[in-house]
């Protein structure tokens, strides 16, 4: 009896050595760029309706106020400027620009391990937004953020597996100057991770100074331009259907200096957009199309993501309903008119309206990251982190997002069914003359890590184990591995010589 529990204890302890040990990319039960696609809330018919809408809203409504600039390149290509100022796109200069538009699309990381590549229904979550607070979850309080808390706040993505790209989540509050808000901004993501890092410049005369700052980090303009590890995260339109003068400025500054583009449409349903599901969907589809003329017009074939943003909004309070079933709608609809035109897309999903990291924060992150998976979204924003319907950013929250986010994925994975799945072979061994159970067989224990994905904060223990490990909550869990993964630099940190190049030309704030 000693012997054979020796023997059991020993295989046990084997297993948890094996389960311990870092898993190789390959074998990891998710990893970036899994395709989803399986859920389709609309129809072929709902598809090519919306499609035909917006179509028709580009060739009778139009878009208003483009820059001067920008009207001179889109009438350059057939698009019609009318007595009213409003440009208009005929159906068939749509349709040879989307032909035109890049396919497929590779958002570098200074580390070419988190490079992504942007095709098809490939999936990938990451962070965005621009957060004017930060939650303190010790305080239950909101403050300003800080160059600091956005550096965290890449330091923190860096080191999460299910986070796949960090795009500036909060606006550095403490610093009132925007051409140094724009390059610092850039210095805090870059310095804080080697995934691709999205920004935004907020005016066309600041991208300059923002792209030698890059050129600087990537050695050179000519490697930069090889592998742009930054993108322009550009609002080029105010809904309803205009565009936004400035932002069009800057991202014409970023399409020549080879910054790929994030063509970002964000409505209100009931304010900004129409208030059905559909009718939303239709507006974003048809702003992001004429942006898709604007930069194929400037560059044909640059790299532009689809980036319909339509967003829920509470039509008794007006409020924003991110955390909404109707905005994980809004974002799989826009996920079906991405593949309709076989352009790389993005949208929005995981953003809370619950102000801390609670129950109801939960259940509105998992339903629309859920959904959005599922639809096979190639970019989804603000996946992790966001609170109070985009007011706030939280870094505890952004750790628990790991882990919601790891969930999704696995069911972004979904069933795969073949002869070793089906497990005929062992329901025969198990059931005739074996154990009983499948808790040892050999086909469990190879499996146990490639299949399943393990919370890394989540508890799974029983309550007796809980109480005696002190009844330690996920907030304070969190908040441990925050502080663990601060106490050390980034990886991404520029080496010091390169740091005091850019700090002699550029005012950074952030200090170490």
């Amino acid at each position: 009896m000693n012997c054979q529990t020796s023997r059991r204890s020993g295989g046990r302890a084997a297993r948890r050595a094996s389960r311990a040990a870092p898993i190789p990319a390959a074998a990891r039960p998710v990893r970036p760029g899994m395709p989803g696609g399986q859920l389709k809330p609309l129809s072929d018919e709902g598809v090519l309706r919306i499609h035909r809408a917006a179509l028709q809203a580009l060739e009778e409504i139009g878009l208003a106020d483009a820059p001067d600039s920008g009207i001179e390149i889109m009438t350059g290509v057939g698009a019609v400027l009318g007595d009213d100022g409003r440009l208009r796109y005929p159906r068939a200069l749509v349709e040879d620009m989307v032909d035109m538009a890049a396919k497929s699309i590779t958002l570098f990381g200074r580390d070419p391990d988190h490079n992504l590549e942007l095709s098809g229904s490939r999936v990938h979550y990451g962070t965005a937004g621009a957060a004017i607070s930060v939650v303190d979850v010790e305080g239950r309080s909101y403050r300003n953020p800080t160059v600091r808390d956005l550096h965290d706040a890449a330091c923190i993505a860096n080191s999460l597996e299910n986070i796949h790209f960090l795009q500036r989540p909060m606006v550095c509050r403490e610093i009132e100057d925007s051409r140094e808000l724009d390059l610092n901004t850039i210095y805090a993501c870059c310095s804080g991770t080697t995934k691709h890092v999205g920004t935004s410049f907020t005016e066309a005369a600041f991208v300059p100074d923002g792209l030698e700052l890059l050129h600087m980090i990537a050695g050179s303009e000519s490697s930069w331009r090889d592998r742009p590890f930054v993108s322009n995260s550009n609002c080029f339109v105010v809904p309803p259907m205009k565009f936004a003068t400035e932002a069009c400025q800057v991202m014409e500054e970023c399409i020549r200096g080879g910054m790929p583009v994030l063509l970002l449409s964000a409505g209100m349903a009931g304010a900004t957009a129409p208030s059905t599901v559909a009718g939303a969907i239709v507006q974003a589809v048809a702003e992001c199309l004429a942006g898709i003329v604007y930069v194929n017009a400037i560059k044909p074939g640059h790299p532009a993501i689809f980036g319909t943003w339509p967003f829920g909004l509470d039509l008794r309070t007006g409020a924003l309903t991110a955390g909404s079933g109707e905005q994980a709608l809004l974002t799989a609809g826009c996920s079906q008119m991405h593949r309709h035109y076989g352009i790389p897309g993005g949208a929005a999903a995981g953003i809370a309206d619950a102000k801390l990291p609670d129950m109801q924060a939960g259940w509105e992150q998992m339903c629309s990251n859920v959904m959005a998976g599922l639809s096979g979204v190639n970019m989804i924003y603000e996946a992790a982190g966001m609170h109070a319907s985009l007011l706030g950013f939280c870094h505890e929250s952004l750790i628990l997002g790991d882990d919601i986010i790891g969930q999704a994925l696995r069911c972004v994975r979904g069933i795969e069914v073949d002869d070793e799945t089906l497990a005929i072979d062992q329901i025969r061994t198990v059931c005739l003359g074996g154990d009983g159970h499948y808790l040892g067989t050999d086909q469990t224990l190879e499996r146990i890590q490639s299949d399943h994905v393990y919370p890394t904060m989540g508890d799974r223990t029983s309550p007796k184990e809980w109480d005696e490990r002190g009844k330690v909550d996920l907030i304070l869990r969190a908040t441990a591995r925050k502080e663990a993964i601060l106490s050390t630099p980034s990886p991404a940190r520029f080496n010091p010589i390169l740091d005091r190049e850019i700090r002699a030309r550029f005012p950074i704030r952030l200090t170490f």
